[in-house]
């Protein structure tokens, strides 16, 4: 079991506990190992499957005694992902939509004048232009930069991610 204690040791090292701290971990851990055997328990049934992963035993242990940060929660994590998705679809169909809005030119809108003359009345259009061209280019705009800090996120995301051990 002293091989338990001692891969505890090296991942207290990496996490960078001080060494006096990781001495009376590992001091206590082999102590109570050794009580456990003394009295008939294997490591096994003492700690349950952390016994098959000492690393993971270690952090959480640092993490429990406020030694080391706790690491992020995986429900967190795995929240994450899903809210970005959703963010960036909706970025990228408000930029297709707001794109064939403005080359289409729908809604369109006329100007007319109508005039009472003897003969009748009269009606000429003057123009004709499309009513929404200033509000599809704002949202074209905040489509846009939206989907730009939807890629900036999806950057960052990947950069802070903690290193994981393959399963």
């Amino acid at each position: 079991m002293s091989d338990f204690v001692e891969q505890c040791r090296g991942e207290w090292k990496r996490l960078g506990v001080p060494d006096p701290l990781a001495e009376e971990m590992a001091a206590d851990l082999a102590s109570d190992l050794s009580e456990a055997e003394a009295e008939g328990v294997s490591a096994e049934e003492f700690l349950g499957s952390s016994v098959f992963d000492p690393s993971s035993f270690a952090a959480s242990w640092a993490a429990a005694r406020g030694i080391v940060p706790v690491p992020p929660s995986r429900g967190n994590a795995r929240r994450r992902p899903f809210v970005l998705v959703a963010f960036t679809a909706l970025a990228a169909i408000t930029v297709i939509v707001s794109a064939l809005l403005l080359a289409t030119g729908e809604p369109k809108l006329s100007l007319a004048t109508s005039r009472t003359t003897p003969a009748g009345p009269t009606r000429s259009v003057v123009h004709s232009v499309s009513a929404a061209a200033p509000v599809e280019w704002i949202l074209l705009l905040l489509a846009v930069v939206a989907l730009g800090f939807a890629a900036w996120l999806w950057a960052s995301s990947s950069r802070s991610r903690p290193p994981t051990a393959p399963a």
